[in-house]
């Protein structure tokens, strides 16, 4: 009997998730020119989150216009030694070179320099990770493209999520009304609070990836902590949520391949699992588009490629939205073997003191 259910469940999870073969095609196409695999067999793993609207359960947060962009990119590097995790913020607003890519029509669109993430909507998932393998030179192992309804789904299904809120938040288009303090967030609120963007602090994209970053630290916080990975009956409801709602290439389309990973995190400690965003600065023709800060941008990739490690130290209070540059306690060629260091945070500067 105990088998029988366990055969159901196994299919069942199997069955929810979507796999993205147009992506591997557009992908296989151009692999002569993609970046070399990850040296010490680390991971890089493009998240993808979807302001799609399509479909019933996502039809609620507005009309479906026919056209997804990348509302939030995340480049995960996973060390080959599993003792840390790096997840980079890409902004949306950082123009880059784009690639001719395959669109929904069948057709070729023009190479272009453009907003990052309207590669997303003109070629989906092969082309946002092209852009970024362009961008950083950093080849993409796998990607996971999330949508609203899954984002909820996987948070409802740890019970929610606390954050600390410096103040009361009452934003009507993010739907979210919070008194200051500690809350733990449903999966409603939780879209809320990481979408919003004109109502909280400066109304910055940085502000809004902040929030992001803190409150991804903060999920898997709650799920190391609370032994969800190493408890089936506290895996199941996470991974049920987890593949309803995720498209994602051949590699990682299987429930083994997804608990392998999700063991392979176990022993990463809060505080190695670190966030930061792109370096960039503000367009100097146009305030409200970013372009890479140089040289910061190229050492942390090139880190990245190197599967080396990545300091990140607290960011300043006076950084501004154009500001988040690296750090860097290396002294050019009088010493260029220092370890650079990047603003950011990690899991455990989401926690309630």
């Amino acid at each position: 009997m105990v088998s029988g259910v366990g055969w159901w469940l196994y299919h069942r999870l199997e069955g929810n998730i979507t796999t993205d073969l147009t992506a591997v095609e557009e992908l296989e196409r151009y692999d002569k020119e993609r970046p070399l695999p990850a040296p010490h067999g680390a991971q890089n793993i493009l998240l993808i989150g979807s302001d799609s609207r399509a479909g019933a359960e996502n039809g609620k947060y507005g009309r479906d216009k026919g056209v997804q962009r990348s509302d939030t990119t995340i480049l995960l590097h996973i060390a080959g030694d599993r003792r840390s995790v790096t997840a980079v913020s890409v902004p949306r607003d950082l123009l880059v070179g784009i690639p001719s890519c395959r669109t929904a029509q069948g057709t070729r669109s023009p190479a272009r320099y453009a907003q990052f993430n309207s590669a997303f909507a003109v070629g989906g998932a092969a082309c946002t990770i092209r852009t970024v393998e362009r961008l950083t030179g950093v080849r993409i192992d796998h990607h996971v493209v999330v949508d609203f309804h899954g984002f909820t789904s996987m948070v409802d299904a740890v019970s929610g999520v606390t954050v600390c809120l410096p103040a009361a938040i009452d934003d009507r288009d993010a739907r979210l009304k919070l008194s200051a303090g500690r809350q733990t967030l449903d999966g409603e609120q939780a879209l809320g609070y990481v979408r919003a963007r004109k109502s909280l602090g400066n109304g910055s994209d940085t502000e809004r990836m902040d929030r992001q970053q803190q409150f991804l630290g903060a999920l898997f916080d709650k799920v190391q902590s609370n032994g969800v990975l190493l408890n089936p009956a506290r895996l199941y409801p996470v991974l049920d949520a987890a593949t309803r709602s995720l498209t994602t290439d051949p590699g990682l389309d299987s429930l083994k391949d997804l608990f392998d990973l999700a063991r392979s995190l176990r022993g990463v400690p809060a505080e190695r699992v670190q966030f930061l965003t792109v370096p960039r600065r503000s367009h100097p023709d146009d305030p409200n588009r970013d372009v890479l800060a140089q040289p910061a941008a190229s050492r942390l990739f090139e880190r990245l490629r190197k599967d080396a490690p990545v300091r990140v130290v607290p960011k300043e209070t006076t950084t501004s939205a154009g500001g988040d540059t690296e750090r860097d306690t290396s002294t050019g060629s009088q010493n260029p073997s220092a370890t650079p260091t990047f603003s950011g945070t990690n899991a455990t500067s989401a926690r309630c003191g």
